[in-house]
């Protein structure tokens, strides 16, 4: 996938090439998770792999209507490629989904319609979008900067991480036997009423402590909510367990 979950970075074109000729050389399919690319910040730029030579014939590119028009809940997406592969992924999808939701996908193919009629505009909510969400993780970040904690600037996307290590919190005295992050999380949503996400639910029980002290936060949200997460962000600053 481009980008990567959950600390959300594009992967490099270098990084793309050298995956594109490995599987080349080893006859590999691949089935590449780009439901981001219309969420990407600042100057960066999302490449599909299936566009690089010799892979359009080999990769199998997955969208999301959710996460394009900021529908999470209508679970409708696509895939592109090459006609040999789609033909082969018709047939299983024909024995997987047996009730396909025909309006909602009438409502996204028209969405499509739009946005290509208004590409490059103002109008466009593939402009405003992730104009929108830089704007609210920048908030989350200052946020969280303020209060001592390192935000990691995500690429683009829903989510960014921030590594709370430096409020010094502890938790090990609950004895709860969970990972650092699911007990603050936890923590932040009953003592402050923030819900964050543990990053440690991204790793194998071998790795789990690779997760640290991170959490996930969300910036995806009404300008409302964003301007009460930031208060009680900075209301943490002298908080202790």
């Amino acid at each position: 996938s481009s980008g990567i979950n959950a600390e959300w970075p594009l992967r490099p074109g270098d990084e793309l090439e050298y995956i594109s000729s490995v599987c080349k050389r080893q006859d590999v399919i691949v089935v590449s998770d780009e439901v981001y690319e219309r969420v990407v910040f600042d100057q960066n730029k999302h490449v599909r792999i299936g566009s690089l030579p010799g892979m359009w014939e080999r990769t199998i590119t997955i969208g999301s209507a959710g996460k394009t028009f900021s529908v999470t809940g209508w679970k409708v997406g696509w895939a592109l490629g090459a006609p040999a592969l789609m033909e082969q992924l018709t047939h299983v999808t024909s024995c997987t989904s047996f009730t396909a939701p025909t309006l909602l996908q009438e409502a996204v193919a028209g969405g499509l319609e739009y946005e290509r009629s208004v590409a490059h505009t103002d109008e466009a909510y593939f402009k405003w979008l992730p104009a929108k969400l830089q704007d609210n993780c920048r908030k989350l970040s200052d946020a969280f900067s303020s209060i001592g904690c390192q935000p990691v600037w995500p690429d683009g996307g829903y989510f960014m991480l921030v590594d709370t290590a430096p409020m010094g919190w502890d938790f090990t005295e609950e004895a709860t036997g969970r990972c650092y992050d699911v007990d603050c999380v936890k923590w932040l949503t009953r003592e402050f009423k923030l819900a964050t996400i543990p990053i440690s639910v991204f790793y194998g029980e071998q790795n789990r402590h690779l997760s640290g002290k991170y959490i996930r936060v969300c910036c995806a949200k009404s300008d409302d909510t964003i301007e009460k997460a930031c208060q009680i962000i900075k209301s943490l600053k002298s908080k202790k367990i």
